[in-house]
């Protein structure tokens, strides 16, 4: 099914479209800035030639959303399971309180990508920046998986400022040896060759399938690895009982 929109299609009409054909693979055209595409999908797969606006792919339930062009903020808000690709960059908080899924970016993302991630039992979210960060990676993170290989082709750092802060579970995989900007004292960070640990090397691995890279490439760098240094890193915001 392909669906034709332009800059007067609202919203609620392309979802309409999307939850109500029995077609399992629907195409996307000409999207400009639409807000909650594909919000709860599952069992479909959306192909979108465009540019979808904020929450795209929100509580995504098992469906796959594939954006040749760039998202904004907050994709996969909240997303359950299922696969956001895109082919560009994504805008800030992607993955804002993601609980599984994987969300796959082939250039940069904005501010606080990671936010409030979090996994319980199988449901591990995974987030694959093939670029640079902006500030606030990670915040507040409680699980899941956080990969940044950095490579932008600009002059700009990797991470930026308060990377992982009040981060309490997960992990971040940052392709670089020595990080660019100071983390938070409840984040230890340690160097590891990339390929050496096997779930960062699945990871590039699936992640290299969607935009064929040379995953052997990229897993032949040092990589930082931060994970909390603390049962409790708020343990100084409250009173000791």
């Amino acid at each position: 099914m392909v669906i034709n929109t332009d800059s007067e299609t609202h919203f609620t009409q392309i979802n309409s479209q999307v939850r109500n054909t029995l077609e399992k693979e629907i195409e996307i055209n000409g999207c400009i800035g639409q807000r909650y595409i594909g919000t709860g999908l599952s069992g479909k797969k959306l192909k979108i030639n465009g540019l979808p606006g904020n929450a795209l792919g929100a509580y995504l339930n098992g469906g796959e959303i594939t954006v040749y062009g760039n998202a904004q903020d907050a994709t996969g808000d909240t997303m359950n399971s299922g696969a956001i690709i895109i082919h560009g960059n994504a805008g800030d908080t992607t993955g804002y309180a993601m609980r599984g899924g994987k969300i796959y970016i082939r250039g940069n993302s904005g501010y606080r990508t990671g936010i409030h991630m979090k996994e319980y039992g199988e449901h591990k979210p995974i987030i694959v920046i093939g670029g640079r960060v902006g500030s606030f990676l990670g915040e507040y993170q409680a699980g899941g998986v956080i990969v940044v290989l950095g490579q932008h082709e600009d002059d700009m750092p990797i991470i930026n400022n308060f990377c992982g802060t009040g981060m309490h579970g997960g992990v971040i995989y940052i392709r670089c040896k020595k990080l660019p900007k100071v983390i938070p004292d409840q984040v230890s960070a340690t160097v590891v060759k990339g390929s050496s640990v096997k779930e960062l090397s699945d990871i590039v691995n699936d992640y290299c399938t969607y935009f064929n890279y040379d995953a052997q490439e990229l897993l032949n760098a040092d990589f930082t690895v931060l994970k909390p240094n603390s049962s409790n890193p708020y343990k100084q915001m409250y009173t000791a009982n």
